[in-house]
């Protein structure tokens, strides 16, 4: 769906910004490892260590705020671990990319939801069709 670049804070004593290739997908969003600290390169490498924060265990994109050109936002687990991004405000809007992706994919998992307890309850039930009123 989407694939780019994405400052993530760390969850370590010093939590410095780590540069992170993101790839948005259907069912979540995986951070790869960029490998040489420096430029915006889209080409950046990444390393083969991969995380992945999958939307069935997000709850929301949460806290954004506007600072010097950047987008800071939260990404809440939920286990209600809350892991920090920021990105370059002119370019792709990240939080809004992944909200909207999370949306889809809980509505999804909603209509399917729906669609299993109508068929579930559709066969053992009758269908009030042969019913007298």
């Amino acid at each position: 769906m989407r694939d780019g670049l994405l400052e993530k804070r760390s969850s370590g004593l010093l939590q410095l910004w780590k540069k992170k290739r993101c790839v948005l997908t259907e069912d979540g969003l995986r951070l790869h490892n960029c490998k040489g600290g420096g430029g915006d390169a889209p080409g950046l490498a990444s390393s083969s260590k991969v995380k992945e924060l999958h939307f069935e265990r997000m709850v929301t994109v949460d806290c954004v705020e506007y600072k010097r050109g950047l987008v800071y936002f939260t990404v809440v687990m939920v286990t209600g671990k809350e892991i920090d991004f920021r990105c370059p405000q002119d370019g792709t809007a990240w939080n809004a990319e992944i909200a909207l992706a999370l949306v889809r994919y809980k509505n999804l998992q909603a209509v399917q939801t729906g669609r299993n307890r109508h068929l579930s309850t559709g066969h053992l039930g009758s269908t009030g069709e042969d019913e007298e009123l």
